[in-house]
Parts: structure tokens; sequence; C-alpha cells
């Protein structure tokens, strides 16, 4: 099994330690990006990668390791401390590259087959609304199961974090490999993600307002009988 994490931070504090909690549970070959250190490019709105071509991204080289571990992992792992109530800046900027991926454009059929885990953790709150920030693309990409794990740790940093909560720690990270290892190459989409793609399909099949994606859906048959979780 192959874990792709992406931190959302340069820096090893607790969200770090949680992220690498559960992917050593879950097992398999870990591969991991810090953000801005690995890719420290804000979008710059040209829309190329939705009209034209992806490749044609003035970051595409540089996102190009990220892009392709995300594709090839079976798990992916957004993992982020809460700044102002969100995602850090830095996770926002990556995931604003992939736009293009939503199922309203492009999405990439692999990930219509892996799980997605968003990790959130702060000294007080806004662990629900830094989780959406990262949990929306993983959804919109077609990732059909997506955990979540916001916590509260009352401190600034791992080695400040009360036993009673490392342990709360320890459970759920249980609780979620578990579960990740035993769908692991059995993962189903539910009835959002088959819901949400077929709106998108209808789109597709009406005005075709955006040629690059409508020749993307083609290619892979959706506007036929094809589906990308099959």
């Amino acid at each position: 099994m192959k874990t792709v994490i992406i931190h959302g931070q340069n820096h090893k504090g607790s969200t770090y330690r949680i992220a690498h909690i559960l992917a050593e549970k879950i097992g398999g070959e870990v591969t991991e990006f810090f953000l801005p250190r690995d890719f420290d490019e804000f979008c710059c709105g040209c829309i190329t990668c939705f009209t034209k071509d992806e490749k044609k991204c003035p970051h595409y080289e540089k996102l190009a390791p990220i892009t392709d571990a995300l594709d090839e992992a079976d798990v992916i792992i957004l993992a982020s401390p809460v700044y102002v109530y969100h995602a850090t800046g830095a996770m926002k900027a990556l995931l604003d590259h992939y736009g293009y991926r939503w199922m309203a454009h492009s999405p990439e059929p692999a990930m219509f087959k892996k799980q997605g885990v968003c990790i959130a953790t702060a000294a007080g709150a806004g662990m629900k609304s830094a989780i959406k920030d990262m949990a929306d693309s993983l959804f919109f990409w077609g990732v059909p199961k997506v955990y979540t794990l916001g916590l509260g740790v009352a401190a600034t940093d791992w080695e400040g974090v009360s036993e009673k909560k490392k342990a709360k720690v320890e459970k759920k990270t249980s609780a979620v490999a578990a579960s990740i290892r035993k769908k692991n190459g059995r993962v189903k989409a539910g009835l959002k993600t088959k819901g949400m793609f077929m709106l998108m399909r209808m789109m597709m099949k009406g005005d075709g307002w955006n040629e690059k994606d409508v020749s993307h859906w083609k290619k892979n048959g959706w506007l036929e009988k094809a589906r990308p979780w099959k």
C-alpha cells in the first residue's frame, strides 16, 4: 500500500506527528511533501489548465512530483494545523492548482479508487473549517472515502500535549488505519460521489461549455456507459 502525506507546513509539530502515527499504522510505503518547502507557488489565475492543457501551467514542472505521488498513492493524507480557523495558505495554494481536476472539469480516473484522510489540529478550535478546506478538494477530485481527524491538542507543540490526548490520538488513528487497510483495493464510490458525477455528466452532455473538459469525458467513455469507479 502506498500513502502520500501532504503537510501544510514545514515544521514538525502535532499535526505532523499525528499524520505519521496514522501512516505507520496503515503500513506500506510512505511519501511526504512539506509546504511551502516542496511547492511554494500561488495559482496565477491564467485558466490554462481549464481551457488548454494542465501541462502548460507555469508551475507544472514544479508541481509534477506531487501530482505523480498523488496519482500513484492508495491513500492521500492532507495534514494542516489550523491557521485563523482554516488550513494553511500553503495548503490552499497547492489545492488551487488542482481545480482542473474537480468533477466539474477533468477528474483523474484513479482518484475514484483511493482513500483520503484530512487531519487538522489546533491549540483551541477551528478544526472543522480547516478540514473542510481540504476535504472539499478530495471529494470533488472523486476520492470516494474521506476520513477526518480534527483534534484540539491544547498545546503549541507535541511535547506539550497531555498523555490523555495522546491516548485519544492513538485510539482514533488505530480505528482509521484499520478501516483503511480493510477497504484497500475495495473502496466503493458512495451515493454522494456518484450523484455529483452524474450531475457533472449531464452538464458535459449539455452545452459542452468547455471543449477540453468534454473531450476528457468522451475519452474516458463517461458520456456513454463507462464509469471511473468500475
